[in-house]
């Protein structure tokens, strides 16, 4: 990369380089003085080469070298030269060279950082986030960035070549009521009015559909008012797509196709296509989640025949009044986990509302159980015939309502394999999870709500479902996991005005409010709109699989913290009462 100040990059100097004179920039990573020379670590963006500053070469520039600190931002000029073989340094690249200065300038001083600025820092996140622009020097946190930019590029390249269009939608939008809290931002013409930053661009690009544009995408930045999480920011960043005249297997198809070409570009990683799939439901009774982690075993067993006419009540009633009793087989944990380990466990599933958690030790003598006396022989058998244990093994067991049950023993399953430390390294799971229900409701509003949002499509045989048994129907949606985690998902869409109406209706909007909330949507489908669907992916979610981090801050150049602020940039803020006024807004005191 040759430019004014340079002609070349530190770590792109190689062995073609030995003899040539060459012009480098970049900032001072480490300075030796070992009397009469000073040796100097360069650094720039692509990494770190080793110069040399001596009296014989030029004594000028060892005098400037004697004042280098580090961080430094410096210009050189010297001849590039092999290292004598004793001193070469196999953790960097450039290792076996050197450059013997003959000049160096100046090109700005520093301060002695707050942080270190390598790899082996240490500082608090809170520091590190405050101070990010020098976090950012270091060689991780740039390999991050170019990662995402690779991921972009890939991504952006395979979509071009499957002829979709790039179009941008509006950050300015309508508040719609879609799921998520909205940020919203107040108009200083229209006073009074807000515009809402969108939670994804959904209604644009399926106006878009409708517009004729048979392949949209985007790389878009997405808003959502939620409770952070470590994967989970109040803006972030969305592959976008849809399709027109498709059904769920052409979507799921172009884009396994482009993960699994993705992964082989930037990991070498074979994807098997077409990638499994498995249904909500089976996840649920099989995992007791909808993003199963699939690189381990510890599959819930069902285990109600076994234990529905039991004399332990917990089993028995569980199952009377409904509820559901499943088990895990913790392989080889009775001879791992102590007393006071199984102990913690049933704590960990009391914080998913489970109110127990039964255990079953199998040993070669017989079995060890709290609850053995109220279980008979047979049923015990049962229950390990169930579960196919064998001795040495740990038969965790939780009965209550079935979605406590699936939570409970979907994370305990996790918990555990966390708790035996498991080599998960270069394992990539990939499933497709798909017919999910298509309604849930909502206890405290008192009405059914969109599991995915309300434009996604109801199996075409479950249509008449939405006025009998709404619960019952099942959505044309589709999730892609990826060892245990959602990186993208979407559906096909309702393209018909009469259908849209009608799950508005079922969703408790009025045909006023449906028409205040959605109209724009409404009135475009009454002019022709294709079959269409989409997905989306979240681009960060994909970075941090393939850096196999698992916090989200780690990918994004400057993110917020847990309570939404910048510790660098101490945003946000207070607004000036002027601003306010402009605004024609008055703050409540709190």
């Amino acid at each position: 990369m040759k430019t004014y100040y340079r002609s070349g990059m530190c770590a792109e100097i190689n062995e073609n380089n030995i003899g040539e004179n060459v012009k480098l920039c970049g900032w001072v990573q480490n300075r030796r003085d070992l009397g009469g020379v000073v040796f100097i670590d360069l650094r720039d963006r692509t990494g770190v080469i080793q110069l040399v500053f001596n009296g014989e070469n030029n004594e000028e520039a060892l005098k400037i070298a004697d004042r280098l600190r580090s961080e430094f931002v410096i210009q050189i000029e010297g001849n590039v030269v092999r290292r004598d073989a004793g001193n070469y340094n196999a953790n960097i690249p450039t290792g076996e060279l050197e450059i013997i200065c003959d000049n160096v300038k100046i090109l700005d001083t520093a301060q002695t950082p707050p942080i270190y600025v390598d790899d082996s820092d240490t500082s608090k996140e809170s520091v590190r986030l405050k101070y990010r622009y020098l976090d950012l020097r270091k060689s991780k946190m740039q390999n991050n960035m170019k990662t995402r930019h690779k991921v972009s590029k890939y991504i952006r390249n395979f979509l071009d070549n499957e002829e979709f269009i790039e179009v941008e939608t509006p950050f300015l939008t309508k508040p719609t009521p879609e799921g998520a809290r909205s940020f919203l931002v107040p108009s200083r013409v229209q006073k009074g009015n807000f515009f809402a930053l969108p939670q994804s661009p959904q209604l644009f690009k399926q106006i878009l559909m409708v517009s004729g544009f048979d392949r949209y995408y985007q790389i878009v930045k997405c808003f959502r008012d939620e409770d952070l999480r470590q994967d989970r920011q109040p803006e972030f960043t969305q592959v976008d797509i849809e399709m027109s005249f498709v059904d769920e297997n052409d979507v799921m198809s172009i884009n396994e196709k482009m993960i699994a070409g993705l992964f082989k570009e930037m990991l070498d990683v074979e994807v098997k296509l077409p990638i499994r799939r498995m249904t909500y439901l089976e996840a649920m009774n099989r995992f007791g989640s909808d993003k199963p982690d699939l690189r381990f075993g510890f599959e819930l067993k069902d285990i109600k025949s076994a234990v529905e006419n039991s004399a332990f009540k917990v089993f028995s009633d569980s199952i009377k009044n409904g509820g559901d009793v499943r088990a895990i087989n913790a392989k080889g944990c009775g001879d791992l986990f102590s007393r006071r380990e199984i102990d913690a466990l049933v704590d960990f599933v009391k914080i998913y509302q489970a109110k127990g958690l039964a255990w079953i030790k199998i040993t070669e003598e017989g079995v060890k159980s709290p609850i053995e006396k109220f279980l008979t022989e047979d049923e015990i058998n049962d229950i390990i015939l169930g579960t196919g244990a064998e001795p040495g093994d740990l038969i965790l067991i939780v009965a209550d309502k079935q979605n406590i049950v699936w939570d409970a023993l979907g994370q305990l399953r996790l918990e555990i394999a966390r708790k035996l430390n498991l080599n998960h390294e270069g394992k990539y799971e990939f499933v497709w999870i798909t017919d999910f229900p298509l309604l849930e409701y909502d206890e405290e509003e008192k009405r059914y709500v969109a599991i995915h949002h309300p434009f996604t499509s109801p199996k075409d045989e479950d249509v008449d479902l939405l006025d009998t048994e709404p619960l019952k129907a099942r959505a044309k949606a589709y999730d892609m996991v990826l060892n245990g985690a959602e990186i993208g998902g979407g559906s096909i869409r309702i393209h018909n005005k009469n259908l849209q109406e009608k799950l508005f209706n079922t969703l408790g909007f009025s045909d006023e409010k449906a028409s205040e909330n959605f109209g724009f949507l409404l009135d475009s489908f009454k002019y022709g709109t294709p079959p269409h669907g989409g997905i989306a992916f979240g681009l960060d979610r994909l970075v941090m699989a393939i850096l196999d981090t698992d916090n989200i801050r780690d990918v994004i150049a400057f993110p917020k913290t847990q309570n939404h602020s910048c510790p660098m940039t101490m945003a946000p803020d207070i607004a000036e009462d002027a601003r306010l006024d402009e605004l024609g807004l008055i703050l409540k005191k709190l």
